[in-house]
């Protein structure tokens, strides 16, 4: 005969093997009808090549980009030749591009002019991949933000961006997509060399004029149309004379006038120039009779420009 702990005991595991069955049977339905859900790839079988692609079109008007890829895919796999293989290859550029896979969109750019570095379209390829680059690691405060903001961008993106852009105005220069790239790409040198005056005036707070010349250098040699070369012969003017070269001071002073006459640096004269963390404000001020003898707000105006 039973004892009552035995009988609890066939209890618990009589229990517990339905329990078990139970959970077999939930994770075996949930199983099978994630199959259903998720196995939606409809069968374009039979379709011809403008039929897959105007099906595409219909999938990239509602902005549903998995579906709009995955039919550029079967329509370049079922189709590899032809006008339609070719514009599936371009869709799919701009597709990965409006749904924010920039690393694939890259990668569809640079194929498609490997592939046709002679179509009709391949400006428009390479117009792509400028605004895929420039796109490139958006800073999540600037996308919430709604701010274009290349502050505290990767410069290799940038770099990549511009090198885009110049290519449609240089290579074709009768496209339709050349004036606004000449527009972007002036616009990313300038904040190329906005990034670089922002590093040397860091440096010159620090007092390392010796890199803050090497900084103020490229940005002369490199961006020599754009405005940040005024602060750069400006930087490099004043630690030249930090530093005791006076002649090389007086050169760039020189530099800085002839291409900048009406440059507010011209009346700034100090010894010493020391900057605080808060965008270049002066902490020290030494007077002299010489042409560097005061300073008051020295390269603080000009921050929020680039």
């Amino acid at each position: 005969m039973l004892n009552p702990s035995q009988i609890s005991w066939r209890y618990v595991r009589t229990f517990s093997r339905h329990i078990s069955r139970f959970i077999v049977i939930l994770v075996s339905a949930a199983l099978l009808s994630s199959c259903g859900l998720f196995k939606k790839d409809e069968n374009y079988d039979g379709l011809s090549a403008e039929e897959l692609y105007q099906t595409a079109r219909t999938a990239m008007s509602k902005r549903q980009w998995v579906s709009a890829i995955e039919i550029l895919r079967t329509l370049e796999a079922q189709y590899p030749y032809g006008v339609y293989a070719e514009q599936a290859q371009l869709d799919t550029i701009y597709v990965y591009y409006l749904s924010e896979q920039t690393g694939l969109a890259l990668a569809a750019a640079d194929r498609f002019i490997k592939l046709n570095p002679t179509h009709a379209s391949v400006d428009y390829a390479y117009y792509l991949k400028g605004l895929v680059a420039y796109t490139e690691k958006k800073t999540m405060l600037g996308k919430l933000m709604g701010q274009d903001d290349l502050s505290d961008r990767d410069t290799a993106s940038i770099r990549n961006a511009l090198g885009a852009f110049e290519e449609v105005y240089t290579l074709f220069p009768d496209s339709q997509y050349a004036p606004e790239s000449k527009k972007r790409a002036k616009y990313l040198r300038n904040a190329l060399a906005r990034k670089e005056i922002a590093v040397a005036k860091y440096y010159f707070s620090r007092g390392a004029h010796v890199a803050v010349v090497n900084r103020a250098k490229g940005v002369v040699e490199n961006y020599s149309s754009e405005p940040a070369v005024e602060d750069a012969l400006a930087l490099m003017m004043f630690s030249y004379l930090q530093m005791g070269f006076n002649d090389l001071a007086t050169d760039s002073r020189r530099v800085l006038e002839l291409n900048f006459p009406d440059s507010r640096y011209l009346d700034m004269k100090s010894r010493k120039v020391n900057f605080s963390k808060q965008r270049g404000s002066p902490l020290e001020e030494e007077d002299d009779d010489g042409w560097f003898s005061s300073i008051k707000d020295i390269f603080s105006k000009d921050d929020d420009s680039g």
